[in-house]
């Protein structure tokens, strides 16, 4: 902010002393912390009563109604707050610079450090890189307009005014984004338990009689699968002239079973359980997790060739761009056992919780994947790449992965557990009917998704001009009437300075008594 007669530093106007003597006695008493605050509202959502023997060393400063709380940590986070008169007396955490004063209106105090030009001067002077932080000195420098206590009531009744109307419009927007997303669960539930098709299917004719179910579906795809690997020995035999020797058959490993299907959901009569192995394809490495980390590191990184996919990239579905990392044509020849190709199911083995999937894209070339990720190349005439994926992404496949997951550092899910995961199939037919009227009504929920999108940051940009005017002097009329701003930061000021003056006759009044 620019200097001018009416205004001064936060430290002249709001640094009333704030006692640092934590609790005054043994009983329990009331910690506000940095985790306290809800970041959304602005408000102290979470404080809670603890013992003075369970306080940590930050539980220091006694707090009074009306103080304002600003996070000294990250304060790109903006995390404020100001107490609220149930919480007078409450103990707050040294991570919080304490706005006081008997100059200001707490609540224009509470708006300021809302505003932009606050954040971006107080991320302009972090410090520390594990953990970014603002001193305390910091903020007292922040240099505001300082009005009179009329004027400073009249802007916050206004921005009351305005910004309850526009926080009730974001409330009803994350509503609707909230009831998006839970819109989604119910349609992928919907989709891969069978429900969305009952009308589908009671509507079919006759004719239908003759197609396979999922159970005929898997065991001739089984049956095929077995039969091309024994053809497949009886070459490598025949080459070598060789007989076959006696029970050769029995070295063939069938794929894994899914797992006992009893907490899963009932299907149509004509789909069945299978496992990820027994729909992933016979090819080479057609199931697969990506690469320890000697076998793929930092150094082997280029700014060209294949690229790499990361957890990351699977999460959010976007893929390519100037953040992509690639490696040579040589290193991916190497790493072929982790390829990928458009089509194939893309699988995050860590996280919370891990398990999030989705398809490569036909758009982007073959890639490795990286340590993080499992990849699943479908057998196409048994399993459709998005039935697939929405299936993981389901409810019914979060409730498999859940028992999945072990560790304690990094929560991951092994291959071999994930093998045995269980996938509803369906008929050929019903699967390609399944994607086609989940995608439409997934593209419907899409495009409602993105016009919530674009109003919450229609609603932020409102927010931030509203702010930048208020404190700017822009938001509300002057009254000549007012006490001129100039003569309540002199009476600020000779108050300040009686007040030190004052302070510093009775420390040397107490060091002439101590000689």
């Amino acid at each position: 902010m620019t200097h001018g007669s009416d205004c001064a530093s936060l430290g002249e106007v709001a640094n009333e002393s704030v006692e640092q003597t934590g609790p005054a006695t043994k009983a329990d008493f009331v910690y506000v912390d940095i985790g306290s605050v809800d970041r959304e509202r602005k408000t102290v959502a979470t404080a809670q009563a603890i013992s003075v023997e369970a306080a940590p060393s930050r539980a220091k400063q006694r707090l009074r109604s009306g103080d304002v709380l600003v996070s000294m940590t990250r304060p790109n986070l903006n995390a404020v707050a100001i107490v609220p008169a149930s919480l007078d007396g409450a103990i707050g955490s040294t991570g919080f610079h304490v706005l006081r004063s008997k100059y200001m209106v707490p609540q224009y105090l509470y708006f300021l450090v809302q505003s932009q030009q606050f954040v971006d001067a107080m991320c302009a002077v972090v410090q520390g890189a594990l953990y970014p932080a603002v001193r305390p000195s910091d903020i007292n420098a922040f240099v505001i307009r300082a009005p009179s206590l009329a004027e400073q009531t009249r802007i916050v009744d206004k921005l009351e005014e305005l910004l309850s109307d526009l926080d009730a419009g974001v409330a009803e927007l994350k509503a609707a984004q909230k009831k998006l997303a839970q819109y989604r669960q119910s349609l992928l539930k919907a989709a891969v338990e069978g429900r969305l098709t009952e009308a589908w299917r009671a509507q079919r004719g006759p004719e239908t009689d003759s197609e396979e179910s999922g159970a005929q579906l898997l065991a001739r795809i089984l049956r095929e699968r077995r039969a091309r690997w024994e053809a497949k020995q009886l070459a490598k035999f025949e080459a070598q002239g060789k007989a076959p020797p006696k029970g050769w058959q029995v070295k063939y490993q069938n794929p894994t079973e899914p797992v006992a299907a009893d907490d899963l959901p009932k299907l149509p009569e004509s789909w069945a359980w299978a496992s990820i192995e027994q729909v992933a394809s016979d090819d080479a490495y057609s199931l697969a997790i990506g690469p320890f980390g000697s076998n793929l590191k930092v150094p082997d990184y280029r700014d060209s060739g294949v690229p790499l996919v990361f957890v990351r990239n699977i999460r959010s579905g976007r893929y390519g761009g100037a953040m992509t990392k690639y490696v040579s044509h040589e290193k991916a020849l190497e790493l072929r056992a982790h390829s990928v190709q458009a089509g194939d199911v893309l699988i995050t083995k860590m996280g919370e919780p891990p398990g999030d999937a989705d398809v490569y894209p036909a758009d982007q070339p073959p890639a490795v994947i990286t340590a993080d990720c499992i990849k699943v190349n479908c057998c196409a005439a048994m399993m459709s790449a998005q039935f697939l994926a929405w299936t993981i992404n389901s409810e019914v496949g979060r409730q498999q992965i859940r028992p999945m997951t072990q560790g304690v550092a990094q929560k991951k899910v092994s291959l071999g557990r994930f093998s045995r995961f269980a996938v509803p199939l369906a008929p050929t037919a019903e699967q390609l009917q399944i994607v086609e009227l989940t995608s439409i009504a997934l593209q419907d929920a899409e495009e409602k998704q993105k016009a919530i999108s674009l109003a919450l940051r229609q609603s932020a940009a409102q927010r931030k001009n509203i702010l930048q005017s208020a404190f700017s002097g822009q938001l509300v009329a002057q009254d000549p009437n007012d006490e001129p701003a100039s003569v309540l930061l002199a009476r600020i000021r000779a108050e300040r300075g009686a007040q030190s003056q004052a302070g510093g006759a009775s420390r040397r009044q107490r060091r002439v008594a101590s000689e």
